[in-house]
């Protein structure tokens, strides 16, 4: 890691450490909901490893949901990423689409689902996560962990809103390596922190009632439970599971790193174009879709 990116890592850990902190002073820390931040990435993108690296910074903190979603529209020009899903390009360019934008790059980070910012500029994610850790909750959210198979998840509206809501169920992998072989990024070794491997709508949830479900879980990959306007718009509630008391069962965390496997480079255009058009944004890689 290059001295200017160590010194904007800092930065960044020291900027949102301070939003808790001043919360804290002021005896708010309590009520507040950690910030969910998801970064739009690919292992094909030169532009992006500095971004992969903040939002590592971000990873291991309390205050903030930290996740990566690979997209697979720089496939085509020389590696494959073998976290990319066409589906997260879809919900990139649903963002771009909802937000009236007919652009879509990465690096990528959208800030609650409301803000997005180049993922290379750390000081503009500092103020975009310090604006959204201020404000005060929409929804109070409960995610349990009853049992190795299954998570329990209440919620309830703190104001009137407006529904349905979205309520949705992301799967991540903490950390893996990945040497890449071929493209721009060839030669590198490449650490990734919360690799999103699934995301999907649990059910719709009407706000005007409270919600109480349960959810089938498989894997031992962790979990985060975020409710969302749909578009995708603003995330209004995100939480991460608590073990139940009356449970012995081991949950954990496992931090250690994995090697991807390599993937070959995909034959012809990339896959998930459908949308919005992209342009560019500074420090930015662009993608033009149809």
């Amino acid at each position: 890691m290059s001295a200017r990116l160590k010194s904007a890592v800092l930065g960044l850990s020291l900027i949102v450490a301070g939003v808790g902190a001043g919360l804290a002073e002021r005896g708010q820390a309590q009520d507040m909901q950690p910030v969910v931040v998801e970064l739009y990435t690919s292992q094909g993108c030169s532009s992006c490893p500095p971004a992969d690296a903040l939002l590592a910074s971000l990873a291991g903190r309390d205050d903030v949901i930290a996740l990566a979603l690979h997209v697979d529209y720089w496939d085509y020009i020389g590696w494959k990423d073998s976290f990319a899903s066409p589906a997260f390009t879809r919900r990139q360019k649903s963002y771009a689409r909802h937000q009236g934008r007919r652009s879509v790059y990465t690096p990528q980070m959208m800030i609650q689902g409301q803000d997005d910012v180049v993922g290379t500029h750390p000081m503009d994610v500092a103020d975009l996560v310090m604006k959204h850790g201020r404000t005060a909750p929409r929804v109070d959210i409960d995610v349990t962990r009853v049992s190795q198979g299954a998570v329990q998840i209440e919620a309830r509206a703190l104001r009137q809103m407006q529904g349905p809501l979205l309520v949705q169920l992301v799967r991540y992998r903490p950390h893996a390596k990945v040497k890449i072989l071929r493209g721009e990024n060839a030669g590198r070794e490449i650490g990734y922190s919360n690799i999103v491997t699934d995301w999907s709508v649990l059910s719709e949830w009407n706000p005007a009632q409270p919600l109480s479900m349960q959810a089938d879980i498989t894997g031992t990959d962790p979990l985060v439970v975020v409710i969302q306007e749909k578009g995708p718009g603003a995330i209004v509630a995100a939480g991460r599971p608590v073990a139940s008391a009356a449970q012995d069962f081991p949950v954990t965390r496992d931090d250690t790193p994995l090697t991807a496997a390599t993937s070959d480079p995909r034959q012809g255009a990339a896959s998930g174009t459908q949308g919005a058009a992209a342009a560019t944004g500074p420090a930015a890689r662009s993608a033009s879709g149809d």
